[in-house]
């Protein structure tokens, strides 16, 4: 939990929090299909309960934030263009939402999706 201060009392922010606007921002990018979940665990509780923060994993670092990211991306657009973007936007995001500092977004590219077999 990252708590900021000020003269009219505190803010507490959580990571799940943070990690519904990367999830957001992720989803919103060009060429990204969806989040897939970060390990076999997590794709099980994934079919049972719907979470909006699936495949992302938000960590703490002094004064910054760390971003992990699990995405899966439509087949035949560059994977290294759209992995770029998507770390781009969420950084944005999060850095103009909650005025936290983004030290890391870490893309992890989990599989290729074809959307349109036309």
């Amino acid at each position: 939990m990252k708590q900021s201060a000020n003269p009219y009392g505190n803010i507490y922010l959580s990571p799940k929090a943070i990690a519904t606007i990367a999830y957001h921002a992720a989803l919103e990018s060009y060429g990204v299909v969806g989040l897939a979940p970060k390990s076999l665990a997590e794709g099980i509780a994934q079919v049972l309960v719907k979470e909006p923060t699936h495949g992302v994993d938000v960590r703490f670092t002094d004064d910054s934030v760390v971003i992990d990211l699990y995405i899966i991306v439509e087949y035949g657009t560059r994977i290294q263009t759209v992995a770029s973007s998507v770390a781009d936007n969420v950084r944005y995001q999060i850095e103009k939402i909650t005025g936290l500092p983004v030290k890391e977004v870490n893309v992890h590219v989990r599989g290729l999706r074809v959307s349109n077999t036309d």
